[in-house]
């Protein structure tokens, strides 16, 4: 039945350089590159987080949002990939000068990564990207969004609804229908003016709540919402979805109307994350609903970088796609604030809440709610995936499997299928050390010296 650290001295910039200086930067068009790849040598990300399988119907719904033909689609996506890789191993070798990188062009060919010391500009340039010196470090813009977000637990943001750290102009923007409404919330933040802009906005984001979307189902055989993505919890089977949607306890029907399963966890506000176990008449599949009624295959939750592609999949309104705006964003709708989901410029109507949000073949997130229309165009927020299978102690579904397996490896170590790593984290695998270029969750396949793109051997 499916329904399927500050700054450190250059010369510790040029030695975790010249560390890598043997992994190749591919990928990006127009850019310098490292060099070719050794017969046999580590798969490139694009290789890694197979881009040269996306389905046919994300690759359509790219050209059309992108406005690209198919070979520029299909260029996009691996430049994507290997941009983020890239990106992933300067903020390591940066430390606390990072402060951020986002792809740009029509095929993402460009990568330009941020910093506050102009001594590592030739190490930027090195890695076949471009180089822009800034005077806000990430971890310094991080900070005061945070406090953004704490002021906002006792301070009325509806009238400024939206704020996020927007790495492209190395400020943390607070959008607001009323200016006053954005210089309180940073006042009673305490955040200095020189870290902050304030745009204007005139729409209110909603959650699309109660509706159809990528496959619909029913709450208490009332409400409707939608799937996000298939996942397991050791044997149980079961979907993640946005949180507005149920409580745990509710009930849920497919969209067939035949009985479904159980909300076992929800939180919203705060976060937009839900889990639903389904009963043995359904069964978990790697797929999500795609253009004309197409399975799209799920291989990963790699996060992609600012900038990159992203595409939507809703019963209302099918596929659309568009770009990551920013990462880190806050946002209130009538029933409080949410924090930190992604904001893109992908449409999406009432009946698209709790549905999939996929770069490639890589998960993004689960539909949380935005503003517009897919006729006059909008925005949309996503909850990012990684944190909501970390959040319930999920599996995403993938056509490797379901990656609950640990596959075992020469010497123990601590890495484990199925876990979510974020950057920064340490494992050991084979007798030695990595550290986590990039959020992801693993899966057997993915032990960490077979994916050079997401970790890095110290």
């Amino acid at each position: 039945m499916p329904h399927r650290p500050r700054h450190r001295h250059h010369r510790a910039v040029g030695a975790a350089v010249a560390a890598t200086a043997a992994l190749l930067v591919a990928g990006l068009s127009g850019s310098a590159s490292a060099g070719t790849v050794p017969v046999g040598s580590a798969p490139t990300a694009a290789e890694s987080l197979r881009t040269d399988a996306a389905p046919p119907a994300l690759l359509k719904a790219m050209q059309r949002d992108l406005g690209l033909d198919r070979g520029q689609a299909e260029r996009r996506l691996g430049n994507e990939a290997e941009a983020g890789a890239t990106a992933a191993r300067l903020r390591l070798a940066l430390g606390g000068d990072f402060a951020g990188a986002w792809v740009s062009g029509a095929e993402s060919g460009t990568l330009t990564v941020a910093t506050t010391d102009a001594g590592d500009v030739p190490a930027i340039e090195a890695r076949g990207a471009e180089a822009k010196v800034v005077r806000h470090s990430l971890a310094g813009l991080d900070a005061a969004k945070a406090r953004l977000d704490r002021a906002a637990t006792r301070h009325d943001t509806a009238d400024a609804p939206v704020w996020y750290v927007d790495t492209r102009t190395n400020t943390v923007v607070v959008e607001a229908i009323r200016p006053a409404a954005a210089r309180s919330l940073l006042a009673a933040a305490g955040v200095d003016r020189s870290l902050a802009r304030v745009e204007s906005r005139t729409e209110r984001p909603r959650t699309f709540y109660d509706l159809r979307g990528g496959e619909a189902y029913y709450i208490n055989n009332s409400s409707r919402c939608s799937i996000g993505f298939p996942v397991t919890k050791g044997t149980q089977q079961g979907f993640a979805t946005a949180g507005h949607c149920g409580r745990a306890g509710a009930a849920t029907t497919g969209a067939n109307r035949v009985a479904q399963g159980t909300f076992q966890g929800s939180v919203f506000p705060g976060r937009d994350m839900a889990w639903v176990a389904t009963n043995s008449s359904w069964t978990a599949t790697p797929y999500v609903l795609g253009a004309g009624g197409q399975s799209v295959q799920v291989t990963g939750s790699t996060a992609a970088p600012v900038g990159a592609s992203v595409c939507r999949s809703g019963s209302t309104t099918g596929w659309h796609c568009g770009t990551v705006a920013q990462l880190n964003t806050s946002v209130t709708y009538q029933e409080g604030t949410i924090s930190p989901v992604t904001r893109t410029t992908v449409c999406a109507e009432p009946g698209d809440s709790g549905g999939s949000f996929i770069s490639g073949s890589q998960a993004q997130g689960v539909t949380s709610g935005g503003s517009g229309d897919c006729r006059s165009g909008g925005e949309t927020f996503f909850q990012p995936i990684n944190a909501l299978l970390q959040n319930y102690g999920l599996t995403l579904k993938t056509t490797g499997g379901d990656g609950g397996e640990d596959p075992g490896e020469p010497g123990g170590g601590t890495w484990a299928a199925g876990t979510v790593y974020q950057p920064g984290d340490t494992v050991t695998y084979g007798g030695a050390t990595y550290r986590c270029l990039q959020g992801h969750q693993a899966y057997a396949g993915w032990e960490p010296p077979n994916v050079p793109a997401l970790w890095q051997r110290v």
